[in-house]
């Protein structure tokens, strides 16, 4: 006898990621990967990563807000400090939102886990602020310079993010790992 979890059986069910087969059994819609958990595919996975990163922006843009305007850490060095526990927090959730929806199906290392994401995460963050740079000096300067390299840099530090999450932090087990 196998034994299932009858709350993520109901959830299953729920949300469509099941489905009967012809004999009554259960069949997974995608299938589940080496670490037991399935995978929504490439498109499903940018889908998640673009909605999280969406979220987890607000909550980093709401937490520089609060400690700017509410906290009083408007000037500076605080301004500084509260764009860094801003940035802390915003990433913070992003790992564990994306382990959990966007990369469910990867490997789970613990510390070398975490360790590799801060290192990508510090990483991508000096490369969106050189792009930035990059961006400030290349383009004309127009009402519309700050926005349009901010956009640019942050789009480069995104693509960088979900290779490296989904191919190397989050990487799915191959079968050969099992």
């Amino acid at each position: 006898m196998v034994a299932t979890d009858p709350q993520a059986d109901v959830a299953a069910v729920a949300s469509g990621a099941e489905s009967r087969t012809p004999a009554g059994g259960r069949a997974p819609l995608d299938p589940p990967t080496a670490s037991g958990q399935s995978s929504p595919g490439l498109l499903g996975q940018l889908i998640r990563f673009a909605l999280i990163g969406g979220f987890c922006a607000l909550v980093d843009l709401g937490t520089y807000t609060l400690l700017t305007q509410v906290a009083g850490m408007a000037t500076s060095p605080w301004v500084d400090i509260a764009r860094a526990i801003s940035f802390i927090v915003g990433t913070t959730t992003a790992f564990f939102l994306n382990r959990k929806f966007t990369f469910a199906g990867g490997r789970r290392d613990g510390k070398a886990q975490v360790g590799s994401f801060v290192l990508l995460y510090t990483v991508t963050f000096f490369v969106a602020v050189g792009v930035n740079q990059l961006m400030l000096q290349v383009l004309p300067e127009s009402a519309w310079q700050h926005t349009l390299c901010w956009a640019v840099s942050q789009a480069t530090a995104t693509v960088i993010n979900f290779v490296m999450l989904k191919w190397v932090v989050f990487r799915e087990p191959s079968t050969e790992e099992n």
